[in-house]
């Protein structure tokens, strides 16, 4: 048990991740999709498998939705709501789709085709209505814009078009909703993307208005990149909306939280933690969420294993004695200074999450909790009977 288990249980209290609606369905990579019996099929499965994470870790309330996929013609938005309420989540985040549709092929809002730009603009605009229909806070956007050759399109002139979008998207919020920018270096567009980091998504919420933020995605950085410095200045400019976790080795892999890198969500969690600390322990408003597609992996098993590394690292962040830091830091003591956040990694918070689960009427280990339930194996066999009468394929692409 650590030496201060009030301040660990403290910060677990506070913490809540968001799981997202795809990562409990079949999805797959550019080359195929490999399907499992227990992958949610339709927005019910996905939101009883959220509904059961959360029974389980006690710390996923919301479920984030992909329009396209989740919110299907002729679906009530406020129905959806209220079917997650019945099963004691509440919808999250609203992602629009802005890269599926043949007409943007040259782009979304960036495009130089009007009619692109309409329909994109169109679709947001469809999306914080269903966000106020469902009571969520944030309309989560990422672009696939950009161009794959020089001269292919002027980068200022869909910088302009970006301008005009987002501020016509953010006219049209409710007072209690957000926009959270998203950026991505590259992929799908290879020359230029037209959020290509923080910076450019920074500028544009800048000028959308005051209930933009920027999302920062773990896993859309070059390889090396410090992001926890990232969100430092994100936090000082009050600029940091939000996150989708994942871990990635090359790219935007969606692995899962802290199988590559732990260390680094440590960073950016202490990144969080002492700017609290330094503000009277105000913390900022933040919306925590995962964003991984569990290919290989059992799907509410990985999805478990995900929230408890972000509970644990969390935790473990929370544990840096900030006092001692400052010192090391005002005397340029390097070695003291790092060895605060190495003590605190480093620590074994095992027994205190167990101990703050059973105080919480939790399992101690959600994941043998979840294994226990046989869920997964009913689940399969209700969904593969499901898919074989409603005469679903399983031969698609990604999603």
């Amino acid at each position: 048990m650590p030496a201060h288990p009030d301040v660990l249980f403290e910060a677990l209290d506070s913490f809540r991740i968001e799981t997202p609606s795809w990562g409990y369905a079949d999805t797959g990579t550019r080359f195929g999709k490999f399907h499992q019996p227990a992958a949610a099929i339709d927005l019910d499965d996905k939101l009883a498998d959220a509904a059961h994470v959360n029974r389980l870790t006690g710390c996923c309330p919301t479920v984030a939705t992909h329009v396209l996929w989740d919110f299907v013609p002729g679906t009530d938005a406020a129905t959806v709501a209220s079917k997650a309420a019945g099963l004691g989540i509440g919808i999250g985040s609203i992602n629009p789709n802005l890269f599926q549709d043949q007409l943007y092929k040259l782009g979304s809002v960036g495009s130089p085709f009007e009619t692109a730009r309409d329909q994109a603009l169109a679709h947001v605009l469809d999306c914080i209505e269903i966000g106020k229909a469902t009571g969520s806070r944030a309309v989560s956007l990422w672009f696939a814009d950009g161009t794959n050759y020089p001269g292919q399109d002027s980068i200022r002139a869909r910088k302009h078009r970006f301008e005009a979008a987002l501020k016509e998207m953010h006219a049209h919020l409710a007072p209690e909703q957000i926009l959270l920018v998203e950026y991505k270096p590259f992929e799908p567009a290879f020359y230029q993307t037209d959020l290509a980091d923080w910076g450019m998504s920074f500028l544009m919420a800048k000028k959308a208005g005051p209930q933009a933020k920027v999302l920062v995605d773990t896993g859309h950085h070059y390889l090396s990149q410090n992001i926890e410095q990232i969100v430092a200045w994100l936090l000082d400019e009050d600029m940091l909306g939000g996150f989708h976790f994942n871990d990635r080795r090359y790219a935007d892999d969606d692995l899962t939280l802290g199988s590559i890198d732990p260390y680094q969500i440590f960073r950016i969690f202490h990144e969080i933690h002492l700017f609290a600390q330094e503000r009277g322990g105000k913390y900022p408003s933040i919306e925590y969420m995962i964003d991984q597609s569990h290919n290989l992996k059992p799907k509410i098993e990985a999805m478990i294993q995900t929230v408890c590394t972000a509970q644990e690292l969390y935790a473990k962040a929370a544990l840096v004695d900030h006092a001692a830091l400052l010192q090391a830091q005002k005397k340029g003591n390097i070695v003291d200074a790092e060895n605060c956040l190495k003590k605190a990694f480093n620590t074994d918070v095992t027994a205190a999450l167990a101990t703050w689960r059973t105080g919480k009427g939790l399992e101690a280990d959600p994941l043998m909790a979840h294994r226990a339930t046989g869920y997964a194996e009913k689940a399969a066999v209700e969904r593969s009977k499901r898919r074989q009468e409603l005469g679903i394929a399983t031969e698609h692409s990604y999603a």
